[in-house]
């Protein structure tokens, strides 16, 4: 029997571990859309996601792994890498326009395309991974998402918020965004720091909270979203000047 290995990360899915080549994880109440959506993608010829490999003899989902390196925080990125993070974003929502999991929606969002749910080959982003928020969506919730986890930080040692912009600005060219969709990016971008304050509120008091973090943890999550939410606002001129 080949050796399991656990995987760091997983703070919403524990038991996350690698066999082999294969990535296995427990079963959740959203895997069959993940697999579908995985299925999907591969059909699609999409490259940036596992594949979807059934289920283990434990019963455990079962993924290809995909070489390369997951960041273990926020940090700053290159004009390069976000851009590229932009284009992938692009290629996913693109599989899956139309499609019968999209159902009413334009796409299937990922929801949580944050560099922590990236596989970077080299310095470059490559894939995405962790697919349990999938759901159908706008594609602004992503973009929202990622314009505010890939390029604006409210931290004391940030960039000056006007080049946190032009980041902003340079994601939105590379995904492709049309110039009558850019005046909801901000909104999208408050809209998601204030749907992962609500979230992790609502686990303070969940029957998993042990399992997803300690108290102290929360709330310092919280407080990050509160405080990154403060920073959009104060600085929307900017952004809305950079998006023009």
């Amino acid at each position: 029997m080949e050796r399991e290995v656990r995987l760091s990360g997983g703070r919403i899915t524990p038991g996350v571990v690698l066999v082999g080549d294969t990535v296995r994880r427990p079963v959740t109440a959203s895997s069959a859309f993940a697999a579908e959506l995985l299925d999907q993608l591969e059909q699609h010829g999409f490259a940036g996601a596992p594949r979807y490999l059934g289920r283990d003899e434990a019963g455990r989902d079962t993924f290809s792994y995909l070489p390369g390196w997951v960041p273990a925080k926020f940090q700053r990125w290159t004009d390069a890498q976000v851009a590229a993070a932009g284009a992938l974003l692009r290629s996913l929502h693109d599989a899956t326009r139309g499609s019968a999991l999209a159902a009413s929606s334009p796409v299937v969002c990922h929801h949580d395309p944050g560099p922590n749910n990236t596989v970077f080959v080299g310095n470059r982003p490559a894939a995405f991974i962790d697919f349990d928020t999938a759901a159908p969506g706008d594609p602004l919730e992503d973009l929202g998402y990622m314009a505010w986890t890939w390029c604006v930080s409210s931290k004391p040692d940030a960039p000056p918020a006007d080049e946190q912009a032009a980041q902003v600005r340079l994601l939105a060219d590379a995904y492709g965004l049309h110039a009558h969709e850019r005046g909801g990016l901000i909104d999208a971008m408050l809209d998601r720091q204030t749907r992962n304050a609500r979230w992790w509120r609502e686990q303070l008091d969940g029957p998993g909270r042990s399992r997803v973090a300690s108290a102290e943890q929360i709330l310092s999550r919280i407080a990050w979203s509160e405080r990154e939410h403060a920073f959009t606002v104060t600085n929307r001129p900017a952004l809305a000047s950079a998006l023009r």
